[in-house]
């Protein structure tokens, strides 16, 4: 009969126990499950302002990179344009220099011709004036008198003008 004693329901430890249990669960909800939640509820807290936090620097970081595209290409355009105004004013400054070139050297090659004409004339004279000694030298001696110098220079000078129409007819 003892194993039935064992066995035997006694409802007052039984309501005993479920009181107990009941002050247990209240004393746990107080102390323990309240905290844990309001800890809980923090780091729930803490998480989401850090995620919105990491949303909004994303968002200010997308920003940023269009606004760092946008100033790329405009720098980009801004070279273009200094490289297309450089190359103009280049081409405009070499233009310039080509026309000096050539306004000097027409003036050096007409410094030069007018220095040949002038040589060339002078080099006329000069020959004129010895054939017109020579002439008059062998001319006196052929004629074996003296004639006047101013006589003789004439006839000497309008015969080498007429030598002189004569190749200028010819050519």
């Amino acid at each position: 009969m003892q194993s039935l004693e064992v066995i035997s329901i006694n409802l007052w430890q039984i309501l005993i126990s479920l009181a107990n249990l009941v002050i247990l669960f209240l004393i746990v909800k107080k102390f323990l499950f309240k905290p844990v939640k309001k800890v809980l509820a923090q780091r729930q807290d803490v998480m989401d302002a850090q995620y919105s936090a990491a949303q909004e620097a994303q968002a200010q970081a997308l920003a940023d990179k269009d606004a760092w595209e946008h100033k790329m290409q405009s720098a980009k355009a801004e070279a273009d344009a200094i490289m297309k105004d450089a190359a103009s004013k280049a081409q405009i400054r070499g233009d310039r220099i080509v026309s000096d070139a050539r306004e000097k050297a027409d003036g050096i090659i007409r410094q030069a011709q007018t220095a040949a004409e002038l040589e060339r004339k002078k080099a006329e004279d000069g020959i004129k004036k010895e054939i017109v000694d020579v002439s008059a030298a062998l001319t006196e001696k052929m004629l074996g008198r003296e004639i006047n110098a101013q006589d003789h220079r004439e006839m000497i000078d309008s015969f080498i003008e007429g030598l002189g129409e004569d190749d200028g007819s010819d050519e």
